[in-house]
């Protein structure tokens, strides 16, 4: 059966258990001042308890909230409408030496006697706030190490694209260097063999046509001699040029040239060209440019051999030359077979020569060649052509080359 413990050993036992508690417990009266305080509160804040009872317990509260508490004892007492009281909130209070500390403030009103008093339970937040400052500063820590990581990876990332952009680069080279060889093996295998073989098989009739006394055979075919020799030197000619060009060893040379001069010494080779009755008009306007002539005249006899070779006999085949004050336009247009549309964006490729023209003699680098001179020469080149309506190449070129 229990037995009712004496009222002195009941306060005493609850003394000790407020005295001995980890978090601090003050009570206030209803205006607010302090009437006890256990050993932790006292810690907490830095005062001897003395220091604290008796005070108005705004002393332990930082501003703007030590001029503000009393009225909100008043408002509260006044409408019952709790901010802290019976709610419990993460406040700030004010030690003795002035520094500020965070704790969490838990309040309930109790009546005693006849006589209302508060008591607040405070739990300090001190560690917990340095913990969770510690866990930020850490974090950020993690965040900017992270970043410096993908930074780092990103670089390397970033190194091994570029080094996988350069080697691929260097296999397209070698791609289009094993394309080139390949067809520049057959080329040289097709247009190698056939001014051999005609000069070869020219030969044995020249010697028999020699003990059989026929000079007018003899004669045709040393002229089929000459041609396939001119042949094979004007295809060592291309690749010689081509060579030069891409080692750099083209320099361009200017003086004044006269356009009239230039494409009447023009005329005068491709006399031997000529197929049937093809007739050729080569403007005469008097217009001179500071320029390369040895570039020029080699550009436009290559567009006008082109244009004779790829026509028809009786075809006309033209030169058009126009000028203003800083500028030469020249057009060099035939009534040939013209260039399929599916080849026209290969056409200034090496070696590449159109579907419609594979049967007919050619290195496929005079476009090339033609391109790259213009180049050197300040100059823009385009053409325009329909399948067997004819081509026309439209040249650009400065007045004065270098100003």
């Amino acid at each position: 059966m229990l037995t009712k413990e004496d009222p002195q050993n009941l306060a005493a036992k609850l003394e000790a258990v407020i005295e001995t508690a980890i978090d601090g417990i003050i009570t206030i009266d209803e205006r607010g001042r302090v009437e006890s305080v256990n050993k932790a509160a006292a810690n907490h804040f830095g005062y001897d308890r003395d220091e604290i009872v008796g005070k108005n317990i705004a002393m332990l509260m930082p501003e703007p909230y030590r001029s503000e508490h009393d009225g909100y004892m008043h408002r509260y007492q006044k409408t019952r409408i709790p901010h802290i009281i019976g709610i419990g909130r993460e406040v700030t209070g004010k030690r003795k030496d002035g520094s500020l500390f965070p704790f969490r403030l838990a309040v309930s009103e109790v009546v005693l006697h006849n006589r209302v008093i508060y008591t607040g339970i405070i739990h300090d937040l001190s560690e917990v706030k340095r913990a969770e400052a510690e866990l930020v500063d850490l974090t950020r820590e993690l965040e900017t190490r992270v970043q410096q990581r993908t930074n780092e990876l990103e670089e390397t990332v970033n190194d091994l694209l570029k080094t996988k952009e350069k080697l691929q680069i260097s296999l397209d080279k070698e791609k289009d260097l094993n394309e080139l060889k390949s067809r520049f093996v057959s080329m040289a295998s097709h247009e190698f063999r056939t001014p051999l073989s005609t000069i070869l098989s020219s030969i044995s009739l020249v010697e028999k046509y020699n003990t059989i006394s026929q000079p007018e055979k003899q004669l045709r075919h040393v002229e089929k001699i000459k041609a396939a020799v001119g042949t094979l030197t004007g295809i060592l000619n291309d690749f010689l040029s081509l060579s030069k060009i891409e080692e750099g060893k083209i320099d361009v040379t200017t003086s004044v040239v006269d356009i009239d001069d230039l494409l009447q010494s023009i005329e005068v080779e491709l006399e031997s060209l000529l197929k049937g009755h093809q007739m050729k008009q080569l403007g005469r306007r008097g217009v001179k440019l500071v320029t390369d002539s040895r570039i020029l005249k080699n550009i436009l006899f290559n567009l006008l051999s082109n244009a004779v070779k790829y026509s028809p006999p009786s075809s006309e085949i033209r030169c058009v030359v126009e000028a203003n004050k800083n500028r030469v336009h020249i057009r060099v247009e035939d009534e040939g077979m013209g260039i399929p549309e599916s080849d026209q964006k290969h056409i200034f490729s090496r070696f590449f020569r159109a579907e419609n023209a594979i049967n007919i003699q050619g290195t496929g680098l005079g476009l090339n060649i033609v391109k790259r001179y213009v180049t050197l020469l300040q100059g823009k080149v385009h053409f325009s052509s329909e399948v067997g309506k004819g081509t026309t190449f439209y040249l650009e070129f400065p007045i004065n080359v270098g100003s």
